[in-house]
């Protein structure tokens, strides 16, 4: 038998082992098929191995060949009696092998049947699991549309257009290669969407599918946004690192996401090809629902007025610094303001910022404080953040030994994230170390303009600079950003110069340090008259507005040091600004 088997053509072998009932024979050689073939001999030994080798060979022209050799027999019996039985004795062997062809035709034919019988059942089963999923999520989003209406109601469209596309995947694939044409059309139309939007918020999937794609690791971070539309939420020091995290395009344009927020939610299970992991699902933006993410506005939208609202540096029932009284009295410090604190090296602006910072974090607990230092030594960063401690306190640092590119990504990354806070109409106050060290780092990696300033500064170095300190602004629809930045004078270098001179008239509200007095050991070296707030009448009452005038009235026709002396003096000799403005009026400073 295996001899016979071994001329047939591979076709017909494989074909002879479907009638069979012999599965799986695709990509079997010809070797392997004709060993199961002998392996069903060898069980059904009432198969003839003349009908295993002939019956496919010879069914179609069956019928045709029987009645030709039928009618062959009739002319020779004609010719002569010898041979007329044997000619009958052929034609019955013919007749009964057409037969016995016929019978395993239909055997065939049944078995067919009977498995696209069973096919069918399965797809049934297939269809009633599915629609019970669908049914589940859309029981899911009926509990989470009262939180986010418009949200829920593009999911289960997308739920919908899942649940429709998927079954007619299916019965595409088991159709063969004549409906692949349809199937490209509709994974065109409804599963990339559905993929798409599984990717990024795991719309549409169910609970076991949320569980072994969910990697069980909280990211939380901020986002930076990139030029492509995709995003990646940076972990450490606003910096990008190895745990960085992809966002998609899709999830990004979907809750209005933005550069500068801060994301909370879970990761996807990472695969060994993939070099950052992926956001699953979002939890919180900027410590708010989704839902706040839609109706918030645009930080350029807002109307900027000028500070109305005080920020009190004096700590009542803690002793305050004399520094602070002087800058709550003399140069009040309003939400919204846009300060600048020019010093020379070395007469104390850092020690002055920090004074700052903690009388922040006493007085306005609800603010948030950013304080960003630029090119800065790494023991004053360390010293900083172990001071200025607090729920809503943030410190953003870049040391000296680190490249200009990671000075401006820094800064920028710092004002994006306070323009969002400020769209949530909370109130932000940066505190800038410094700004001419900004200036700087931006004049070495800014595009080259073709012109020069004094001191070797291009004038395209100023522009990201001005925009940070020109982004302080109280909003009349709620929120404000106050900056307060330092700025360098007397360094001996001519770029310093021409940058405090770009800011000059950019603020409204300067804090001048003098160099003599700071050599006097006189802290702090405030020089009172070239000190002040513009519309400092909107923060200041009616008896500080006086005593204000009284004192620079009695101080203008002295030298600073000794005018600053006697202030300083005054100060010491009261226990808080309510007792200095009583004793003013009475006090003679000449």
């Amino acid at each position: 038998m295996r001899e016979k088997l071994q001329t047939l053509p591979l076709a017909e072998l494989k074909e002879l082992a479907r009638s069979r009932g012999i599965k799986g024979i695709s990509s079997l050689r010809k070797a392997e098929i004709i060993e199961l073939l002998c392996a069903e001999a060898d069980k059904n030994p009432e198969i003839k191995p003349a009908e295993m080798k002939k019956k496919e060979r010879r069914q179609p022209p069956a019928q045709e060949s029987a009645l030709t050799r039928s009618a062959e027999p009739q002319s020779r019996q004609e010719n002569g009696p010898s041979r007329s039985a044997e000619p009958q004795s052929r034609q019955e062997s013919r007749q009964d092998n057409t037969s016995s062809r016929n019978t395993e035709f239909q055997d065939r034919q049944e078995n067919r049947a009977q498995e696209s019988q069973e096919t069918r059942n399965q797809e049934s089963r297939n269809q009633e699991s599915r629609n019970q999923d669908s049914k589940n999520q859309e029981n899911r989003n009926q509990e989470s549309r009262s939180q986010d209406p418009r949200r829920n109601m593009n999911r289960s469209y997308e739920n919908n257009k899942y649940s429709s596309s998927k079954p007619q995947m299916s019965r595409q694939h088991t159709g063969g290669g004549q409906n692949q044409g349809s199937y490209q059309q509709n994974s065109e139309s409804g599963e990339r969407s559905f993929r798409q939007d599984n990717r990024t918020d795991a719309a549409g999937m169910s609970n076991q599918d949320m569980a072994e794609l969910d990697s069980g690791i909280e990211a939380n971070g901020i986002l930076e946004v990139m030029p492509d539309g995709f995003g990646f939420i940076r972990c450490e020091n606003f910096l990008p690192g190895e745990n960085d995290v992809y966002v998609a395009p899709s999830q990004i344009r979907r809750f209005n996401l933005k550069t500068g927020d801060i994301i909370a939610g879970n990761r996807r299970v990472k695969s060994a090809t993939e070099k950052f992991a992926a956001l699953l699902y979002i939890k919180t933006v900027n410590g708010y629902p989704l839902s706040a993410t839609e109706t918030r506005p645009n930080f350029e939208d807002l109307t900027p007025i000028f500070p109305n609202k005080r920020l009190h540096m004096e700590m009542p029932g803690i002793k305050t610094s004399v520094a602070m009284r002087v800058v709550d009295l003399l140069s009040p410090i309003g939400k919204g303001q846009r300060g600048m604190i020019v010093s020379p090296p070395k007469a104390g602006k850092t020690t002055l910022l920090k004074q700052v910072a903690k009388a922040i974090t006493t007085n306005h607990p609800d603010m948030h404080l950013m304080i960003l230092l630029i090119d800065e030594r790494p023991e004053e960063v360390t010293d900083i953040r172990e001071a200025i401690v607090g729920p809503n306190v943030e410190v953003i640092y870049s040391t000296f030994d680190e490249l200009p590119d990671r000075h401006k990504r820094v800064s920028e990354m710092v004002i994006e994230r306070a323009k969002r806070l400020v769209e949530h109409g909370r109130d932000v106050i940066i505190l800038l170390d410094s700004i001419t060290r900004l200036a700087r780092a931006y004049n070495l990696t800014v595009a080259p303009s073709g012109r020069t300033l004094s001191g070797g500064l291009d004038p395209a170095a100023l522009h990201m600079p001005k925009r940070f300190f020109g982004a302080a602004r109280n909003m009349r629809e709620g929120g404000s950003l106050t900056v307060l930045a330092t700025a360098l004078v007397d360094t001996g270098s001519r770029m310093d110069d021409v940058v405090y001179e770009e800011f000059k008239g950019t603020g409204n509200m300067e804090l001048v340090l003098d160099r003599k007095l700071s050599e006097k050991r006189i802290f702090p070296a405030i020089d009172i008259l070239k000190s002040g707030t513009r519309r400092d009448d909107l923060l200041l009452s009616r008896e500080e507005a006086e005593a204000v005038d009284i004192i620079h009235k009695a101080t203008n026709s002295l030298k600073p040091e000794d005018a600053v002396e006697k202030v300083l003096d005054l100060f010491a000799r009261t226990r808080n600004n309510r007792e200095f403005v009583e004793n003013a009026k009475r006090i003679r400073f000449y």
